[in-house]
């Protein structure tokens, strides 16, 4: 498996094809935002990460100054976290995580958040609760921070 950067993929739109493959309604939306040219209009700087499997797109997660919380005191965020069903249960997400930890490092960002309705997921990544707030859509979401330590 590799980690590709999808905008600095040699096929982007390939890989927007197989994030549109996705039943996941975030992945309609972070589809929507990439052919609007909107990703970081709406997100800020930052990234999306592909994990993939030859010419499969595994998982993928968004690495972005802004998420659905609004607050920039917050930052940086990963977001749009999905793995296909045929692969979850391997930590695939978690190889994704890694690399934002690494980019974190390397940028001497101290810590990264996440939103999510998922409890008891990214805890084993080592991610702590914070705490509840209303999202930009209005629904509430647990948010995860980790701090990040030099040697990553």
């Amino acid at each position: 498996m590799e980690i590709i950067d999808y905008f600095k993929s040699d096929n982007p739109a390939h890989w927007l094809s197989e994030i549109k493959k996705s039943d996941w309604r975030g992945a309609a939306f972070l589809a929507k935002l990439i052919e609007e040219n909107s990703f970081h209009d709406n997100l800020g700087a930052g990234t999306l990460l592909l994990l993939t499997d030859g010419d499969r797109l595994v998982s993928f997660m968004t690495f972005t100054e802004r998420d659905c919380i609004d607050d920039d005191a917050l930052t940086p965020w990963i977001g749009f976290v999905h793995t296909f069903p045929e692969y979850r249960g391997r930590r695939c997400a978690g190889t994704l995580i890694r690399r934002c930890e690494e980019i974190a490092a390397e940028k001497g960002v101290p810590r990264i958040y996440l939103c999510t309705d998922h409890i008891g997921l990214y805890e084993k990544y080592g991610f702590s609760y914070m705490e509840n707030r209303i999202d930009l859509h209005g629904e509430d979401s647990r948010i995860y921070f980790k701090t990040i330590s030099k040697g990553v």
